[in-house]
């Protein structure tokens, strides 16, 4: 496992603390290796404060010891899972919330599509599609990150408030590890085999599970290097990747990497072509479907569009333990 031992987050065990369903302890380093985490705790820091948050002497610190929701809200007109329903600031602000009241931890708000073909938008219309409903999350006291790849609208965010930064390209924007690392922003770092436009066009691999786990390993240290005091990494399920090679990495996610693990294969293609759906916004159970396995494979925290269902299958899973 590249980087394993030295990149692994802080685990715990010890005093339960909770807020906003999140939950933690401190104490020991984990490393993606079970199938179930009956006593182990991720967490997150920043230096600035989160909501449910607890200050230390390096920053604040969110904890949480079960696999974890981050609900997506695309504040665009051309999302392939919705069709724009969450273009209204309005709407994407009350199903945030909604997320939230569901046991999402985080709201990851974009304004920019990434679908395969995706053309980039300009930077003002990006800021103008999620500043708005940042600011309003923020003031419900809800944990918001930001899904962008570029620096400029990532501090805008910042300064709107956002929490966390997403970053799809993983520090494409050389400018991204400054604006990121001079706010003390943790991020989610995502492999991507080229861009939107051009990943899914025959994208190839010697190894799919071995160069990702080394891109990642490489890019969470340049960022932990750079100032960045905290890294979640995402395999990038479908972003660059064909059937197999979504399969080979959720098969071997263990093998990924030692960071706290997203995955996000929330109504993706290659699940409409395992379960015979053509409809993105009907693929929802098999979204549950691939994300149970995920979490019984190692992963912290899935992103995903029905956030309500997976906190649910997630809760019952738990309870059911490793099957």
């Amino acid at each position: 496992m590249a980087g394993g031992e030295t990149l692994a987050a802080n685990v715990c065990n010890g005093r339960e603390r909770s807020k906003r369903g999140i939950q933690g302890v401190l104490s020991g380093r984990l490393t993606l290796t079970s199938e179930v985490f009956p006593n182990v705790t991720w967490q997150l820091t920043s230096h600035r404060p989160m909501p449910g948050s607890e200050r230390f002497a390096d920053g604040y610190r969110i904890f949480w010891d079960r696999p974890a929701v981050m609900g997506i809200i695309n504040v665009t007109p051309d999302s392939f899972s919705d069709g724009g329903r969450h273009r209204d600031p309005e709407v994407a602000i009350a199903q945030g919330l909604a997320m939230v009241d569901a046991g999402a931890m985080i709201v990851d708000v974009g304004g920019e599509s990434t679908r395969p073909g995706a053309r980039p938008v300009s930077i003002d219309a990006e800021l103008d599609r999620i500043i708005p409903v940042i600011r309003k999350l923020v003031a419900n006291d809800v944990l918001v990150s930001v899904d962008t790849r570029r620096a400029e609208v990532a501090a805008a965010a910042i300064s709107a408030g956002a929490h966390i930064v997403n970053d799809v390209s993983a520090l494409g924007d050389p400018r991204m590890l400054d604006v990121c690392g001079s706010t003390g922003t943790p991020m989610l770092l995502m492999h991507m085999q080229g861009t939107p436009e051009t990943m899914q066009v025959d994208p190839r691999y010697d190894d799919v599970v071995r160069e990702i786990g080394e891109y990642l390993t490489a890019r969470a240290r340049t960022a932990l290097e750079g100032g960045i005091p905290s890294v979640l990494v995402d395999p990038g399920i479908g972003f660059g990747k064909t059937l197999e090679h979504n399969l080979a990495l959720l098969e071997r996610l263990p093998d990924v990497g030692g960071l706290p693990m997203v995955v996000g294969a929330s109504r993706k293609r290659f699940l409409g072509e395992l379960a015979g759906v053509s409809d993105a916004s009907q693929r929802d159970a098999a979204s549950i479907a691939v994300h149970l396995h995920a979490v019984r494979r190692g992963a912290a925290m899935v992103r995903v569009h029905d956030a309500s269902g997976h906190v649910q299958a997630l809760a019952v899973q738990a309870a059911l333990g490793s099957g």
